[in-house]
């Protein structure tokens, strides 16, 4: 599908009505997490060193036992406070480097592990006094490609901004081939929420796209945008190259910095599958592939973000037009 030239191709402002995306919007806020986050790639937690990082102000660790099981807990250490995330793992237990207390499942006075879930791609945690809300055993996923049929690529940037802001950003595919003119073309918005009564079954974005792969030309699909939970938008291939494929987008608050402006992590997972044949040489180079897929994410939310920040700072200010 070639493209026409930037400034030729039809002005998308008239369609992309702020009331649709912010009444999207706040039908995913309302929809319940269970007091679940996401923390990390499921590949960043180690069985050889904790990982850390804070989830709304939250000091989390975790790490995995030489089973492989994930385990989570407040990242402060109950003794004198030391940050365990730059603790060690030993016998499957968390061990602080200020004076060697060795922490597992079973928790320790004034120190209880958080529930925690890998889903294979993700790892989550579950913070109740964080969320507030009624607690869910596990987190509420998307449909997502078979373990055997799949190539997943894990990226996270953070921006100075609220989830929902990240959120609001991927409920608006409008902007899609005006702000990022070097992955689309022609993106034409099919099918949307009607209004703020939309049923859940017809609360999603369609579109149909081409990415694109050389100069001035791209692949066309078609995708389908929802909101399982309110900190995640997925967007499904449902036609066209790539069919069945899956980027997560999960905003996951960590707090407010020295001046007091809250910070987001965007954590996407790209979940990517054919039947092509091609398909099963491009995983057997996964370590590869990767890399290009990471490059590709991180390039479309470096503009996402100054998106998701604009739209905190007028909303901040009692600017934000919508």
């Amino acid at each position: 599908m070639p493209a026409t030239a930037w400034e030729r191709q039809p002005p998308s402002w008239r369609d992309a009505k702020p009331g649709v995306i912010e009444g999207a919007l706040k039908r995913a806020l309302a929809r319940p997490a269970g007091n679940w986050f996401v923390l990390a790639a499921s590949t960043q937690l180690r069985a050889d060193r904790p990982f850390g990082r804070l989830v709304s102000g939250t000091e989390v660790v975790a790490w995995r036992t030489a089973d492989g099981a994930p385990h989570a807990g407040p990242g402060a250490c109950p003794h004198m406070g030391a940050p365990l995330c730059r603790g060690a793992v030993s016998n499957d237990r968390l061990v602080c480097r200020w004076h060697g207390l060795a922490l597992g499942e079973e928790g320790f006075p004034g120190w209880s592990p958080f529930p925690v879930h890998d889903d294979g791609v993700l790892v989550w945690v579950r913070l109740d006094s964080v969320g507030g809300e009624q607690p869910l055993e596990a987190p509420v996923l998307p449909v997502r490609p078979t373990p055997e049929n799949r190539l997943v690529a894990v990226e996270t940037l953070a921006g100075r901004c609220e989830p929902e802001d990240v959120i609001a950003n991927r409920l608006d595919p409008w902007h899609g081939s005006w702000f990022h003119p070097y992955s689309f073309v022609g993106l034409k918005v099919t099918g949307a929420p009607t209004g703020p009564e939309s049923a859940d079954a017809d609360d999603r974005f369609v579109v149909e796209v081409a990415f694109r792969v050389a100069g001035r030309f791209g692949v066309p699909v078609r995708a389908a945008f929802t909101c399982p939970e309110p900190r995640t938008v997925v967007m499904h291939i449902v036609e066209g190259e790539g069919t069945g494929s899956v980027v997560e987008t999960h905003a996951t608050p960590l707090g407010v910095d020295r001046q007091g402006v809250p910070r987001t992590a965007v954590i996407e997972a790209t979940i990517a599958a054919s039947d092509r044949t091609g398909f099963a040489v491009a995983k057997r180079f996964a370590r590869l592939v990767r890399p290009a897929m990471r490059f590709t994410a991180r390039r479309l939310w470096r503009d996402d973000i100054a998106y998701a920040e604009r739209r905190y700072t007028l909303r901040s200010s009692g600017r934000w037009p919508a």
